[in-house]
């Protein structure tokens, strides 16, 4: 599922899971008529897993793994895998 207002830009490579949200769009707390649009960025082979979320403005890193169910309000490095809510680094993949 995609709110791609803000635009969304995926990169070769990429791998997604079923039943991940790619968010593009917030509204902001103090007038909720208006609406905050930033962008969504997967680099090159990343791999989103199953029920992940990803919030306005975050990136995802190149060859970075985002664990099933997560949900990424932050950008994730390259090489990081990242899971849980909010996502954290668990560890980094040697390339």
């Amino acid at each position: 599922m995609m709110s791609a207002a803000g635009g969304v830009e995926i990169e070769e490579g990429v791998q997604i899971a079923p039943r991940v949200n790619l968010i593009t769009v917030n509204h902001d707390l103090k007038d909720k008529m208006i609406v905050i649009c930033k962008p969504v960025y997967i680099k090159k082979n990343a791999w989103i897993g199953a029920a992940v979320t990803i919030l306005p403005g975050v990136t995802i890193g190149e060859n970075a793994v985002v664990g099933a169910a997560s949900v990424v309000t932050k950008d994730v490095p390259d090489n990081a895998v990242v899971v849980g809510n909010p996502a954290k680094v668990i560890r980094t993949i040697e390339m």
